[in-house]
This record gives structure tokens, C-alpha cells and sequence, in this order.
């Protein structure tokens, strides 16, 4: 509990700009409008279970006395930004001596709009399974664990901003039976359950398309042979070319266009013309950012993706340049972005592997609305263990295989870019003319480099999210004595000294820096210090 507090307090002091709701019911919170629905509630009640995992002298009193809906529940001076913030934490204590009835062991956390009159139809759930007769830390993750909508049509929960109302609610609802539970520490916060992942923030490869005319020729290279003489691949009806006609540089922005038009290639005559560029850049792990706006057109199929350097393809870069060895899927495939226009605001990402590929089950994808009217940011971070695809910053889907060998994770050596836009045959007859992916930039991150013993310490803290724009998380290790934000430059921004033991997380309102690269150190009460990097959005 005392962790808790101390975090509190910081989030209190740090973060003024937008208040995060907490309670630790000794009066330290800014939560004030706690309120039971069929529950009996006392948020002052001594603490009848004080023992190491819980030092509090005050905890709040859930008593379902049979009310049918029984849950306590307080609204938010302001609807959550849970992009910023996903999860909410609670201490529990459910005594078993206080329930009856044979209802499951679980605490659900509910998010609804309770400016409505019937909030619950904006409900959106989490449920975890309880121990009884002892203190649980339990976390809700909206961007991470697996979730409930009551309205199955409602946006994943990371995407929507009109949530302003936390239920919590023990062992279900539809019965009449009796449960007393104790609650503490109520936190809403970022949550980050990968605290070791490296930090992508040194920009190693880019292209921000700023030389008007034809594409940086030592950056991209156009494939344009038939992989089989005659057609690509998935019954698709266009020739790639090379020309200028269907990929240049005009104001800061590529246009890979798509046209009709009577075009003869290879003793090949097809009715579409398109471009499919390679980049002449391959690199393992890392993340990958495309800000691009895609094009319209039923038949249109553009891409963002990923191929293994070691493929074996036809006119592919990195084959001409003898690096062809494994076919396909075996080298790997990342989707990072594909579009049909047949289904005109939906975007998806895919993993092809030896274990599913072609119609693969490895796939997932969000509603865009304005995805081909204006520019959005899409996202692939490659960790060793998974990938994590975003639009805009929001997550939509993580492939991350319980088993990973080759036949599952064949993501263990370079993979180079592709974007292209192939014309399926339904475009035929839809009056089609032509239609451009257009492309502001392209960039690759990747891990800073460090020795081993600045590894060593650094491992101590970790910061979430990265980049960011409002409240940095700081996790660390061991009670930080000093906090320091520096620039590149070493100049010092902000101190902040502790008098405290501070350790697990803080939040740190960095508002007042302007977008950049930054540096935090940390002094820890050994004397230790340890640094990371972030960027400032």
C-alpha cells in the first residue's frame, strides 16, 4: 500500500494538467464521488485485514446485501484517454466467511459513460479471477487484457473517449447472493507488461520523399519482372513498372499511383499499370513508421509490408543481389498495412509463416473512417518475441506465438520494405481511372546502442510510453534519491530530489518540453545512476 501512496502523491504533485483518479482512502486521493448501486459502502472503514501485502489503517467496504446489480462504482471529472492511461490497479480482499451462494470468484472493472441515462449500454468489461482470504493487486489492462463489450458494434475500448465511469463489481450479477469484500488503492495509470522491451528510438533508415521528381534510386529499387512470365501473384491484373507515370515525388510526398491504361510489358499486355518498390535497406528488429494516405477504388489492394532478405523472388532487389536463398513463406512475411476497396475503411495486418500462410489466421485490423482522405501513421514494432501493429498509435493486433520456431517465428534475420498497390480483377467495370497511395515518409527505428554496463544499470528503469506526449511513466527498480531530464546536449531541464524511498512507477508531467529527444537520470539512494532515452512527441 505504502508504494501505492507514494505513487499517488507523485502522480498528485507531477500531473496537474489532467488529474488521474486514485484513492487510497486515508485521504490522499481525488476521488469524491464514490457511490453503491444495491451495495452497502463505507470508504472509511479500519481495515480488518492489515498484514505485509496491505499496511493500510483504512480501506473501502463493498457489502452486496442481495441486490441484484450490486457494484460501487465514481465518475471522472473528465472522460479517460486510455491511449494515455489503459489500466486501472486495486487492492481486494474477499473473506470467504462473506459470500454465499456458488457464484464465481471474480472482480469485473466496467468503463461506461455515466453522463447517459442508461450509462450500462457503453459498457465496456474486464473480469479477473479472485483468491479469497487475501490481498490481490489486480490490474485491468483496456489496451492489453481480453475485454467485453455489452454493445458488440462499440469501438475497442484503447480507441474510445467516451468513457468517464469505473464499476467495480464481485462475483457477478443476476443473483441475490452476499458478498463483503475490501477494496484499496484504486489507480488508474499506464500499464506496461513489457518493461524490458528495448527502446526503438534511434532513427537508423529513412526516406522523407523531399526531392521532387523520380525516387531516391540508392533507397528504392522498382520490382517489375512476372514472377512466372505472365502475372503476379493472387489473380492479380496490373504490370508494375519503373516509369514516373506511376511513382514520383511532387511537394514532400510520394505517389505510388494506380491506373487504367493499356500498357505492354515483357510481351505481356495488361490494362493496369501500378509501381512495387523494394527498399534497399534490410535490418532486424526494430519499428517501422509509414505516414501515408491510401487510395480509393473497389479492385485497389495497396500494402505496406515486409519480406526476409534471404527470399527468393523474381526481380526482388536483395534476390538480385544474391542474397535469395529460402522461398516463400519460409523467409517471413509482415503485413504491416493492407487495404481492400471493396471494404473501404478497413485496414489489416498479417503474418505469413510456414505455420499459416495465404489465407492466414495470423491477422487483425481496425476501422479507419477518413482512411483514404487524409494521412495516418502506421506501425509495426518488431520485438524478438512479437509484433505489435498500430494506426495513429493504436494497437489492433499482436502476433506473439506461444511456440516460436522457424516454422512459427522465421523472424530472426533481415527483412527489407515493400509498398505497392495491386488491382484485383473487380476493379473491371467499376469505372476506375487511376488512384495514388501517397506517402510522406518512411522511417526505421531501432535500439540505441550502449556497452554492457550501461546496459547493466540502465535495466534498472524503465519509461512508458515511448514517445510520448503528456505524462512519462517511470518504472524503477530501487528508491530513486534524484530525478534529472536532460537534452542531447547535456543541459539540464528539470530536477526533481526525493526525500522518500520512491520506487515501482511514477508519472511525470512533461508538458513544458518542446518535441525532441531527451534523457532521464536517475540517482538512485546507492548512489547508483542509471539513464534512458525518450522522445518528446
Amino acid at each position: 500500500m505504502k508504494n501505492c501512496l507514494l505513487f499517488a502523491a507523485v502522480l498528485f504533485s507531477f500531473v496537474t494538467h489532467a488529474q488521474v483518479p486514485f484513492d487510497d482512502f486515508e485521504g490522499n486521493g481525488n476521488i469524491t464521488s464514490w457511490f453503491g448501486d444495491d451495495c452497502g459502502i463505507n470508504t472509511s472503514l479500519s481495515n480488518p485485514h492489515i498484514n505485509a501485502e496491505n499496511t493500510s489503517a483504512t480501506v473501502l467496504e463493498y457489502n452486496d446485501i442481495g441486490g441484484q446489480y450490486a457494484n460501487v462504482r465514481f465518475d471522472a471529472a473528465s472522460n479517460f484517454d486510455l491511449t494515455q492511461n489503459n489500466a486501472f490497479s486495486i487492492k481486494i480482499y474477499v473473506p470467504s466467511s462473506g459470500i454465499t451462494g456458488n457464484q464465481n470468484n471474480q472482480v469485473s472493472l466496467k468503463l461506461q459513460d455515466g453522463t447517459l441515462p442508461q450509462p450500462w449500454t457503453t459498457q465496456t468489461e474486464i473480469i479477473k479471477p479472485l483468491v479469497l482470504d487475501q490481498w490481490q493487486d489486480i490490474v485491468f489492462d483496456f489496451e492489453n487484457d481480453a475485454y467485453l463489450n455489452l454493445d458488440a458494434g462499440s469501438p475497442v475500448p484503447i480507441q474510445r473517449t467516451d468513457l468517464n465511469r469505473v464499476l467495480i463489481q464481485v462475483n457477478g450479477e443476476n443473483n441475490n447472493d452476499l458478498v463483503v469484500a475490501y477494496i484499496d488503492d484504486v489507480t488508474h495509470f499506464y500499464n506496461n507488461p513489457y518493461p524490458n522491451d528495448p527502446v526503438y528510438d534511434n532513427l537508423v533508415w529513412s526516406d522523407e520523399f523531399d526531392v521532387d521528381g523520380a525516387l531516391d534510386n540508392t533507397k528504392w529499387h522498382h520490382q517489375f519482372l512476372l514472377p512466372n512470365g505472365n502475372s503476379w501473384y493472387n489473380g492479380e491484373i496490373q504490370h508494375y513498372t519503373s516509369r514516373i507515370d506511376n511513382s514520383y515525388v511532387s511537394n514532400g510526398i510520394m505517389y505510388l499511383v494506380a491506373k487504367e491504361e493499356t500498357y505492354t510489358s515483357q510481351g505481356v499486355t495488361k490494362d493496369y499499370t501500378s509501381a512495387r518498390l523494394n527498399s534497399k535497406f534490410a535490418f532486424t528488429y526494430g519499428r517501422v513508421e509509414i505516414r501515408a494516405k491510401l487510395p480509393f477504388g473497389v479492385g485497389t489492394w495497396p500494402a505496406m509490408w515486409m519480406l526476409g532478405q534471404n527470399i527468393i523472388e523474381t526481380g526482388a532487389y536483395w534476390t538480385t543481389q544474391g542474397f535469395g536463398t529460402t522461398n516463400w513463406p519460409a523467409c517471413g512475411e509482415i503485413d504491416i498495412m493492407e487495404h481492400w476497396g471493396h471494404n473501404q475503411n478497413y485496414v489489416q495486418s498479417a503474418m505469413h509463416t510456414p505455420s499459416s500462410f495465404g489465407a492466414t489466421v495470423n491477422h487483425g485490423g481496425q476501422t479507419i473512417p477518413t482512411v483514404s482522405t487524409e494521412f495516418h501513421i502506421y506501425t509495426v514494432d518488431w520485438f524478438p518475441d512479437r509484433m505489435v501493429f498500430k494506426v495513429d498509435g493504436v494497437t489492433h493486433y499482436v502476433y506473439e506465438p506461444d511456440v516460436q520456431n522457424l516454422d512459427t517465428w522465421p523472424f530472426i534475420a533481415n527483412q527489407y520494405i515493400l509498398l505497392n498497390t495491386a488491382i484485383l480483377p473487380s476493379i473491371v467495370g467499376t469505372g476506375f481511372t487511376e488512384s495514388a497511395m501517397e506517402v510522406d515518409y518512411v522511417r526505421v527505428y531501432q535500439e540505441s546502442t550502449m556497452s554492457v554496463d550501461e546496459f547493466d544499470a540502465n535495466n534498472m528503469i524503465s519509461l512508458y510510453p515511448n514517445p510520448v506526449k503528456d505524462a512519462l511513466s517511470i518504472q524503477t527498480l530501487s528508491p530513486i534519491k534524484k530525478l534529472q531530464i536532460v537534452d542531447l546536449k547535456g543541459r539540464l531541464i528539470k530536477e526533481k530530489d526525493f526525500s522518500t524511498n520512491l520506487n515501482n512507477q511514477l508519472h511525470y508531467d512533461i508538458t513544458f518540453l518542446n518535441e525532441g529527444l531527451y534523457v532521464v537520470e536517475v540517482t538512485f539512494e546507492n548512489g547508483t545512476t542509471a539513464t534512458q532515452k525518450f522522445i518528446k512527441e
